[in-house]
């Protein structure tokens, strides 16, 4: 079973999958772990404005809230999707908290995890906002560690190297 195969849900609570059959479907995906209360939450603003730029070329950012890292996501599903709208104008999906790390690992993030970053480190997330790229056919082609910004020169070129034709 492929990554865009895997249950998943959101945070309004509905069962879906990155697959073809749903809205994110042939679609290069951001897969990012985020959090509300976290010194890069801020990256929401760039996360945002890279859906905004690319989600009508077959792109979206897709967010997992995650509260393994010093508690910095504790809010309910509600909190968090009201947070997100109103503080950082949020359009991207959002699923519902996760883990990213550890025994309770979610299957995705036990994929997504395999990947090496630039220097060829693979593992554990390290912090809040690791970002994984992800091919329209579920290949898991980038992964950018939590202080690399957004729009950061190469995570836009490896988005528009991916965006489907």
């Amino acid at each position: 079973m492929g990554i865009r195969d895997l249950p998943l849900t959101t945070l309004a609570g509905e069962d879906t999958t990155l697959g073809a059959d749903g809205p994110l479907g042939g679609k290069a995906l951001l897969v990012v772990n985020v959090a509300s209360k976290c010194g890069l939450t801020p990256q929401y603003s760039g996360l945002e404005r890279l859906q905004e730029r690319y989600g009508d070329k077959g792109f979206s950012v897709v967010g997992f809230p995650c509260n393994q890292f010093a508690g910095q996501e504790p809010g309910t599903a509600e909190e968090i999707q009201t947070f997100c709208s109103t503080t950082y104008g949020v359009s991207f999906p959002l699923f519902e908290k996760i883990d990213v790390n550890g025994e309770g690992r979610h299957p995705l993030y036990a994929a997504l995890t395999e990947t090496p970053d630039a220097e060829g480190t693979a593992g554990d997330v390290q912090w809040n906002f690791e970002k994984f790229l992800v091919s329209p056919s579920g290949e898991v082609i980038g992964r950018f560690r939590p202080r690399t910004d957004p729009e950061d020169e190469t995570v836009v070129k490896a988005i528009e190297a991916t965006l489907p034709s």
